[in-house]
């Protein structure tokens, strides 16, 4: 569990009123960010707001509004008061509004994850709620207002004895699927695919076999510069050529991968 909350508040079903605390499930100072600098003195440079219909005059904040883009180049405004009025009231309590299969919601609806632990004089309820999802298979679908704004969110269990607040995106939030034309597979080529398939699969998902190479690249030539170093080009990687000869590819797949064991 993470070290400290970011939120606490109730996770309720039918009369059930749970205490709870969210805690992030992600580090942001783990990502790799970068300043923009003057490159003449290396120090950092500020971004001011400018109306390019008034010879780029500098506009200070306070002088301006939010406005929203009807058409092109005509917007509506909105007071800060007027703002305010439709933005959803922040409440403590999460309310789940039904149940449903896991699998029943497909992935390209998750957004950002959180945590969630019992507060005081929580825990044999929140213990009695995980094992109801884990038993029925079935996660929590809830409404949680925060920041003004109104989230759906999935209560699902994880890592044996937690729980954790997946926010959805709404369905008008996703794109149209692209329109993919089926193409014909032979069956000697779905076989040598499915034992592809077959043989680099594993039983369990081992997260931390994985490493973000990019970042590490990122921190190694971070490290370099501060103590005085030089950043040199990474290696080329090998170009993978695409190839039509599926049955020729997927042999070649499996035979490397025989070779590797």
């Amino acid at each position: 569990m993470a070290d400290r909350s970011i939120g606490s508040g109730t996770l309720s079903f039918g009369m059930v009123s749970i205490p709870i605390r969210t805690y992030s499930s992600g580090e942001s100072s783990k990502e790799v960010s970068f300043n923009m600098l003057h490159a003449a003195c290396k120090c950092r440079v500020k971004q001011r707001l400018v109306c390019p219909e008034c010879s780029d005059e500098e506009v200070p904040r306070a002088q301006t509004v939010k406005g929203y883009e009807f058409a092109k180049g005509k917007y509506v405004t909105f007071t800060a008061e007027e703002l305010k009025t439709m933005e959803e009231e922040t409440r403590k309590a999460i309310e789940i509004e039904e149940f449903v299969p896991l699998e029943s919601v497909d992935p390209v609806y998750f957004g950002s994850a959180y945590y969630l632990g019992p507060d005081a004089g929580g825990e044999k309820a929140y213990q009695l709620l995980g094992d109801a999802l884990r038993s029925t298979g079935r996660v929590a679908l809830a409404k949680w207002a925060a920041r003004g704004k109104q989230h759906l969110v999935m209560i699902r269990p994880f890592n044996g004895t937690g729980m954790v607040m997946q926010q959805l995106r709404y369905a008008e939030e996703l794109k149209p699927a692209l329109p993919i034309q089926a193409s014909e597979v032979s069956e000697s080529e779905l076989k040598l695919a499915v034992k592809l398939v077959n043989q680099n699969s594993s039983d369990e998902f081992h997260p931390e076999k994985y490493k973000d190479e990019v970042r590490n690249r990122y921190l190694a030539a971070i490290k370099r510069k501060v103590e005085g170093g030089e950043v040199n080009d990474p290696e080329a990687g090998t170009e993978r050529t695409e190839t039509l000869d599926l049955m020729a590819a997927l042999t070649a797949s499996l035979k490397k991968k025989a070779e590797e064991k």
